[in-house]
Formats: C-alpha cells, sequence, structure tokens
C-alpha cells in the first residue's frame, strides 16, 4: 500500500483562512476503511474502498477530490449507513456508527444528512417545497415528532428565507425553479434536522459557473451561522479553496494526498493531484494546452492498486 502525501505541517490541527489553530474533537473519524463491491458469481468482489482514513472537525470543511470512478460517492454512502464497510470503522460524536443498527441510523438522521448532485431528481415532483421539507419534522422518531402544522410551516417558511428564497417558494412544485433555486430546496431539507454534518455530493456539477458561486457562498454563510460540518465531495480542484478548509484527494479508492487547502491546490506534492489541476479548464488556450500535455506525464508513472 502506498502512504498517502500529507502535505499539511501539523497534521492533527484545523487550518482555518490558512491559520493553524487547535484542534478540537474530531466530528468525524473514519478509519482504515474498505469498501467492497459484490460481483458476478465466481468472480472476487471489487475493492472500491481501500483503507481511508479521514477526520472531519466541527464546523469545517473537507473536500474529497477525485475522477470519477475514485471512490468519492462510495465513501459518503459508506457514512450514511447505505454501503457496508468490509473492514475500518467510522466514528461519529464519539459513537462508532460502522455497523449501527438501522433504529440508530434512523436517529442519526436528525446529525447527518446530504446534499445531492442533481438538484432535480432529488426532490419530489409531485409534493409542493413546503411537503418536502417539513416531510423530516414528521419523519424524524425524535421531538420534532411533535411539532404541529403550523410550527412546521413557520419551520419550512424560516428555512427557505435562510437559503435565500421567498416563503411563497413553499406552496410551489420543484419544476417552478430553477437549478439553482432547486439546489438551494435541496440544502433548506438538509438543514431542517439541524445536523451537524452535510455530504455534499457533487453539489454543484450541475450548475452554472455564476450560480456555483452562489450556492458556495451560501454553504460557507450557513457554515458560520450554524457551525455545520461538511464532507463536500468534488471532482473540481478548482472550487476547493474557495469552500474547503482541508482536501483529501483520492485516487483508485485510496487517498494519495491529504492537507490544507491552499497548499494542496497551489502546491500539489502527489502527481495525481498535478494531474487534476492541470485537467482543470484554464480562459487562456496556449496555458490550457501545455497544462493538459503534462497530465499523461504526471499520471503515467503511478503505479496502479
Amino acid at each position: 500500500m502506498t502512504e498517502p502525501v500529507v502535505n499539511d505541517t501539523v497534521v492533527n490541527d484545523t487550518v482555518v483562512n490558512d491559520t493553524v489553530v487547535n484542534a478540537p474533537v474530531n466530528l468525524l473519524d473514519v478509519r482504515g476503511l474498505t469498501v467492497r463491491y459484490r460481483r458476478g458469481r465466481g468472480q472476487p468482489p471489487f475493492e472500491a474502498l481501500h483503507e481511508v482514513t479521514l477526520a472531519i472537525g466541527p464546523g469545517e470543511t473537507v473536500a474529497l477530490v477525485g475522477e470519477s470512478g475514485s471512490g468519492k460517492t462510495t465513501l459518503g454512502s459508506a457514512i450514511l449507513g447505505l454501503l457496508p464497510a468490509a473492514c475500518g470503522t467510522i466514528v461519529f460524536g464519539g459513537r462508532d456508527i460502522t455497523r449501527a443498527s438501522a433504529r440508530t441510523r434512523r436517529a442519526l438522521a436528525s446529525d447527518i444528512q446530504a446534499v445531492l448532485q442533481d438538484p432535480y431528481g432529488s426532490l419530489n415532483p409531485v409534493r409542493t417545497v413546503g411537503q418536502t421539507l417539513s416531510e423530516p419534522l414528521r419523519a424524524h422518531p425524535g421531538p420534532q415528532q411533535r411539532v404541529g402544522r403550523k410550527a412546521a410551516s413557520a419551520a419550512v417558511r424560516a428555512a427557505l428565507e435562510r437559503v435565500g428564497l421567498s416563503a411563497d417558494a413553499a406552496g410551489r412544485y420543484p419544476a417552478q425553479f430553477s437549478g439553482g433555486q432547486r439546489q438551494r430546496i435541496a440544502i433548506a431539507r438538509a438543514l431542517m434536522l439541524s445536523p451537524r454534518l452535510v455530504i455534499c455530493d457533487e453539489p454543484l456539477s450541475a450548475l452554472d459557473l455564476s450560480v456555483q458561486a452562489q450556492v458556495i457562498n451560501l454553504l460557507k454563510a450557513l457554515q458560520r451561522d450554524l457551525c455545520v460540518s461538511y464532507l463536500f465531495i468534488t471532482h473540481d480542484l478548482a472550487v476547493v479553496p474557495h469552500i474547503a478548509h482541508r482536501v483529501a484527494v483520492l485516487h483508485r479508492g485510496q487517498v494519495v494526498e491529504t492537507g490544507p487547502a491552499s497548499q494542496v491546490c497551489t502546491a500539489p506534492a502527489h502527481p495525481y493531484t498535478r494531474a487534476l489541476l492541470a485537467a482543470a479548464p484554464v480562459p487562456d488556450p496556449a496555458r490550457q494546452h501545455a497544462r493538459r500535455a503534462n497530465v499523461t506525464a504526471a499520471v503515467t508513472p503511478m503505479e496502479s492498486r
């Protein structure tokens, strides 16, 4: 197994705005996580994640970066309990949830939520926005279950205003909104139960660049106000410095480099990270051609698992 490059002078501390501060107890600790998919009869299982280690502190954003098929969504699904772990541990808030029961996972819905890539496909097209946002309040088996209709309506209005939408959006359907507005609704739904961790799985890839910037600013503002943590899954290293405190680069199911986002994105140490940076488009055609010429040279020397 190849050891990941740690591009960080103080590994166990949190880096905020390029300043190292004393690290709090981690909210999420993923240690040596391996996830395998079953294949056809007589074939060995496919190992999508191999001994992945990742930590997220309270109020921190960690970007998980890699190309399609690198295992990013698999990691998010394992944390959410949608995929079983072959080995390793997932500890949330000091509690091992690696093999949590269905009842425990249901209770964890108030602490761990997700925002998915497709802002339209993740919303029920035949339910109004108000019905969609109030559903977590009814489904969660905690104190919110006793929230009455009037209180739920007030919570929905507050959630919509928090993400920059008017309260009257509650009576409309997802098809009546733009892609960026639908993603704001998805974010509002994820925050209805005041979670401590939100897994953002490619939340920007279906949006225009200008809308991406608006959603990034919204996520940062919500983090400041609510002290929520994000696992921000993306294939685009260009957005990472604008949203993340730290970054972990995933290649073929293994973390190959970790460190402060500003450092990894400006001075990457691993050839795969340099290849990802070179693949990101820039507005200068000559510079883009030169960068892409280095992609094959950067990736070829790397050993495959």
